[in-house]
C-alpha cells in the first residue's frame, strides 16, 4: 500500500480512506471456521435483500396512500422504518448499540440526563463512516436524508511537495508513532470545491451512496436545493453529513462548507451533534466502516462480509447534550472560533464538537482528496 502513502494527513499521519484490516497472526482459527460464516452470511444477505424489498413496497409504495393525512403517514412509516432498520442491523451482526448522551467538557455520561427531543426541521450533524449509522438513524428518528451536489468533480492541479507538518494541525503532533509517518512526496490537501446544494433521497438511496462521492451539478437530473430550503419544508428532522463522503472511521475528514453563513448560536431550529465510533477489525469481525464503494450493488458485498462474521460487531454512538449544542443559548462561540474569518462557522463548530465527544482526530484531507484517491485506487492514475 506504499502507493497510497501520499494520502496520509501531514499533521497526524493518518490515512483516512483505506479500509482497516485486522492485525496479522490470528487467522488460523478464523480460516477454519470461515465456511460456516460464508453459509451464514449468504442466508443473512438474502434476508437483508428481502427486507429492502419489503421496505420499498411498504414504505415507498403502499404508505403513499396515507400522504393525504400527514400525521398518520409519518406515524406508520416511522413504525415500519424503525422495525425493518433494526431487524437489518440484527441480521448484519449489530446486536447491541450503546448510546451515550455526553457533556463536552466532561467527556462522560451527562450527570443530569438530557434527552434528544427532535422536531420537524431540526438538523442532525454527524460524522460518516458507514451505512450502519444510516440504518441506526432511520431506526431512531426516521429522518430526511440529503446528499451533497458539488460544483464539479474535476480537481485543480496541485503540485506535489515534500512532506512537512502543516501549520495548523487538526490533530496532535508528537513526532513519534503514526504522527511521524511521512512519504517522500506527500500531497497537500486539495483545494475546496463548492457544494452548490443538496438533493433529498430515500433511505435505500442513502445506503447505496455510502462510500461514494458527491454528484456533480452537471450530472444531477434535478436542480439541487439549498439545505435551508429542504430544512424549512421538512416534516421530519434532517440528517447532514458535512464530510460529504465516508472515511474509514480513523479520523474526521475536513468538513465542507455546507451550512453557509449561519449566525451562531442557531435560534430558528435545533442542531443536534453526534459521533459514531467503530472498533478496529479483528480476524473474526471485519470493519464496520465502508470507505471504499463496491463496484456493483454497493454496499451488498460489505453487507455479506459483515453478515459472515461469527462475532458481534461492536460500535458506539455518542450524542452531544442539547445544552452544549450550537443551538443552545449557552453556546460560547469564542471556545471554537479563536479569531479569523470562517466561511461556515457552524461547520467548524460541529467538526470541533464531534472530534471532542468522539475523541477522534481531525485531518486536513476532505472529500476532494478522496476523488484523487479513488482515481488512484481504481487504476485510473
Amino acid at each position: 500500500m506504499e502507493k497510497f502513502s501520499a494520502f496520509r494527513d501531514p499533521g497526524t499521519g493518518i490515512q483516512p480512506f483505506l479500509r482497516p484490516v485486522p492485525p496479522s497472526g490470528s487467522e488460523v482459527l478464523a480460516t477454519v471456521i470461515s465456511p460456516l460464516g460464508y453459509v451464514l452470511g449468504l442466508v443473512k444477505t438474502v434476508l437483508l435483500l428481502g427486507l429492502a424489498l419489503v421496505y420499498a413496497v411498504l414504505v415507498q409504495g403502499l404508505c403513499l396512500i396515507l400522504t393525504p393525512v400527514p400525521p398518520l403517514h409519518r406515524a406508520v412509516t416511522f413504525i415500519f422504518t424503525a422495525f425493518l432498520s433494526r431487524l437489518a442491523l440484527l441480521l448484519t451482526g449489530v446486536y447491541w448499540i450503546p448510546v451515550e448522551v455526553v457533556q463536552r467538557k466532561r467527556g462522560r455520561t451527562s450527570p443530569a440526563p438530557e434527552k434528544w427531543s427532535l422536531r420537524a426541521g431540526d438538523l442532525i450533524v454527524s460524522n460518516w463512516a458507514s451505512w450502519i449509522e444510516v440504518l441506526w438513524l432511520a431506526f431512531r428518528f426516521n429522518p430526511i436524508f440529503v446528499l451533497p451536489v458539488s460544483e464539479t468533480l474535476d480537481l485543480p492541479a496541485a503540485p506535489t511537495v515534500a512532506s512537512s507538518p502543516i501549520s495548523r494541525t487538526p490533530g496532535r503532533r508528537t513526532g513519534t508513532g503514526s504522527a511521524a509517518i511521512s512519504s517522500p512526496a506527500a500531497r497537500t490537501p486539495t483545494a475546496r470545491i463548492a457544494i452548490v446544494g443538496f438533493r433529498r433521497v430515500s433511505l435505500l438511496s442513502m445506503i447505496a451512496a455510502t462510500g461514494r462521492l458527491p454528484i456533480a451539478a452537471a450530472d444531477c437530473t434535478m436542480p439541487p436545493q439549498s439545505l435551508e430550503a429542504i430544512r424549512s419544508a421538512a416534516d421530519r428532522p434532517v440528517v447532514v453529513f458535512p464530510e460529504c463522503t465516508t472515511s474509514n472511521g480513523r479520523a474526521l475528514l475536513r468538513f465542507a462548507e455546507v451550512f453557509g453563513d449561519v449566525r451562531l448560536p442557531v435560534m430558528r431550529y435545533k442542531v443536534f451533534v453526534m459521533c459514531v465510533r467503530y472498533d478496529p477489525p479483528t480476524a473474526y469481525a471485519p470493519t464496520l466502516s465502508h470507505s471504499l464503494p463496491s463496484r456493483a450493488l454497493n454496499p451488498l458485498p460489505h453487507a455479506f462480509a459483515l453478515a459472515s462474521a461469527l462475532a458481534p460487531l461492536p460500535l458506539s454512538i455518542r450524542l452531544l447534550a442539547p445544552s452544549e449544542a450550537p443551538s443552545s443559548g449557552a453556546f460560547l462561540l469564542s471556545e471554537f472560533l479563536a479569531g479569523g474569518a470562517y466561511a461556515d462557522p457552524l461547520a467548524e463548530c460541529c467538526a470541533a464538537l464531534i472530534a471532542q465527544i468522539g475523541r477522534v482526530k481531525r485531518v486536513g484531507l476532505g472529500w476532494e482528496d478522496k476523488v484523487a484517491f479513488l482515481q488512484l485506487y481504481s487504476g485510473k492514475k
